[in-house]
């Protein structure tokens, strides 16, 4: 059931499950739509991602979460404090991790934590016991006085975090995280993040365009064009398709379709070339296919159903393809 708002402010008690609630939440730059009409909620101490492709919308929502901008139309709430009317309350509880450097190479890891310290108006010995507890918990400690600029690329991700747990947030937002990590320096990333979860209760919110790293997720969000096209664990997401994805390659993939659907009486997909059939037991329907279609295919792969097929479901295209028209130049 869906809570009625009856005042300015949230009750807090009332929400006291939820870290973020968005409604009809719409933003305009010029006549291009970056969101349109989003709504979701998340709870509490959950890693909830927006997944989606260059041009979603993600970095829009990332923005006005984090209280960058304001939203043009709807509201949010975070935490229990209106992100327009309670900024500064919303700013004092969120922690943010930017997707491009905020890191001073030339200083250490432990005074690049001092100066994020006394942007929050903390000194002495509460900043030192801070900055030792911040940098203990991504594993950070016994490196706390190098310089920056010799760490890796994964260890400086680890010290962007460290600033933004500093001031001891509720709630982390991070924009495309493993953002320039190697495979190992990823899996450390989400090893760090799971464990201010589990450990710490923390919530945190990261958007993404990496099918893996949405997996991990609690809860994904899935965004295309600044809609809201999917929202719910990436497992359920994956079970509403219904058993296993069958992909024909030919290279006459329009005569394979007409000839599923007038031999075997089955509807299919034309995508990127290749003919997809959602079906259970995947695997029964490949020797009829293969006698059905004699000649005409070049490979088949049957596989459980992924995100990248739930993106297709929802959408209707491929979100590899989407991510590359939307990244490409326009002439």
């Amino acid at each position: 059931m869906r809570i009625r708002w009856h005042s300015d402010r949230l009750d807090t008690n009332q929400l006291s499950d939820r870290a973020v609630q968005v409604q009809s939440l719409t933003h305009r730059y010029g006549n291009r739509l970056a969101l349109d009409s989003v709504s979701f909620d998340v709870s509490a101490s959950e890693i909830f991602g927006f997944l989606g492709p260059n041009g979603s919308g993600k970095t829009t929502l990332f923005r006005i979460l984090s209280t960058l901008i304001r939203p043009q139309s709807g509201s949010v709430h975070v935490l229990g404090f209106d992100v327009v009317r309670d900024q500064a309350d919303v700013r004092k509880h969120i922690g943010v991790v930017f997707q491009a450097p905020s890191l001073d190479k030339m200083l250490t890891a432990r005074e690049n934590l001092m100066h994020q310290g006394h942007l929050y108006g903390i000194c002495g010995a509460e900043l030192k016991d801070r900055i030792n507890d911040s940098l203990s918990r991504v594993g950070l400690l016994d490196r706390a006085d190098q310089r920056v600029s010799g760490f890796s690329g994964g260890m400086r991700r680890r010290v962007e975090i460290a600033k933004g747990l500093l001031h001891r947030p509720r709630l982390l937002i991070l924009d495309e995280p493993s953002t320039g990590l190697d495979p190992s320096a990823r899996i450390d990333l989400w090893s760090q993040l799971t464990e201010l979860q589990s450990r710490d209760g923390m919530t945190i919110l990261l958007t993404t365009h990496l099918m893996d790293e949405a997996d991990r997720c609690s809860r994904l969000a899935i965004l295309d064009h600044g809609q809201l096209v999917a929202c719910d664990t990436p497992a359920a997401m994956k079970d509403r398709i219904g058993g296993d994805v069958i992909t024909l390659n030919s290279r006459k993939p329009e005569t394979i379709q007409q000839t599923i659907r007038q031999k075997l009486s089955l509807e299919s997909e034309l995508l990127d070339g290749s003919v997809r059939i959602e079906r259970r037991n995947g695997h029964e329907l490949v020797p009829q296919l293969i006698e059905a279609l004699p000649g005409l295919v070049d490979s088949v792969s049957v596989g459980k159903p992924t995100l990248e097929d739930v993106f297709i479901q929802a959408t209707g295209k491929s979100f590899k393809d989407e991510d590359a028209l939307i990244s490409a130049p326009s002439h």
